[in-house]
């Protein structure tokens, strides 16, 4: 699985799903941002690595608690199926954009790479948020995250 993670076939797999959730995301979030997309990037990783599992898998986010950070909760929410209303997606104040996914003893670790989020921090429009949304849809996955922490089993 590592492999087809860093040769891009996760993201390549994920392509036509992204599309779909993007469009999901766009109706259920209210509009198109960089947060948003980069929580369904995340869930959809958490997911070909974890497996999917509505109610088993846990998610704890590490961010600013406000708009435009928060909005990775709900791009989350889409890809993993894990909810605030099922409690068992969680918010915690952090100054950098880290997410833990556990699924039963297996662990996952990510965290938004230093410079993506500096270059987010300097978004000052509408369309300049939405422009970035559009440029992270076809990021590759590893050149946005870094993969901190795993269980010995993934």
């Amino acid at each position: 699985m590592e492999r087809d993670v860093k040769e891009g076939k996760i993201d390549r797999l994920n392509s036509n799903l992204m599309k779909r959730l993007v469009e999901e995301g766009v109706r259920f979030h209210g509009h198109l941002g960089p947060f948003l997309i980069l929580g369904l990037k995340a869930g959809l990783f958490a997911n070909s690595m974890l497996g999917k599992d509505y109610f088993k898998t846990f998610v704890t986010v590490e961010t600013k608690p406000s708009p435009p950070f928060s909005c990775v909760v709900d791009g989350i929410q889409i890809a993993t199926g894990c909810t605030m209303g099922k409690r068992n997606i969680e918010l915690k104040s952090g100054k950098h954009l880290s997410i833990t996914f556990t699924r039963g003893e297996k662990r996952l670790k990510i965290r938004l790479k230093e410079e993506v989020l500096s270059d987010l921090r300097n978004v000052s429009s509408k369309e300049e948020s939405e422009n970035k949304a559009k440029i992270l849809i076809n990021q590759p996955f590893l050149e946005l995250f870094n993969v901190e922490e795993r269980s010995p089993d993934l």
